[in-house]
């Protein structure tokens, strides 16, 4: 939980674009890259996942490799609007292991959400006997993803 009001300054962007590209990288390489000693570098990086703006480190996963080679970005209207139907779907949305990525959106429907299954007769089973359980669901629309032409964690 951010302690105080931090905005980083352009070695910390630099910082946030080296770890983006490599989690792994060592502080000695960082610092050494960002022309500052170790130590200050270490305070930064601490600082910064203090504050909440280095979120986690992860390792980013070829999906195909790991037979989750079919991706469907799923648009969802709910049949009703308030906060106890949105918090319930919410909810059990959370929990499905297939969704990886879930957000709320504006127009015409309410939810996006990105699927990952490892084929076709899989994402048919998801979507039958998981999401459209989920009680709330008016409308949804399914967006089949041929191939990726960029995929990237980097914000920076």
């Amino acid at each position: 939980m951010p302690t105080e009001n931090y905005t980083p300054d352009e070695k910390d962007l630099s910082i946030l674009r080296l770890l983006q590209k490599d989690a792994k990288m060592s502080v000695r390489d960082i610092s050494a890259r960002i022309n500052l000693s170790p130590t200050p570098t270490h305070e930064r990086i601490k600082r910064m996942e203090k504050q909440g703006i280095i979120k986690e480190y992860t390792a980013v996963v070829d999906r195909k490799k790991v037979n989750k080679g079919m991706m469907v970005i799923c648009m969802i209207a709910l049949n009703v609007h308030n906060k106890k139907t949105a918090g319930k779907f919410i909810e059990e949305v959370s929990r499905l292991k297939e969704v990886v990525e879930f957000y709320n959106i504006s127009g015409d429907f309410d939810f996006m959400l990105k699927i990952l299954a490892p084929n076709m007769d899989e994402f048919h089973e998801f979507f039958i006997n998981k999401l459209s359980e989920i009680e709330g669901i008016a409308q949804t629309k399914s967006i089949f993803v041929m191939s990726s032409i960029k995929e990237s964690a980097q914000i920076i």
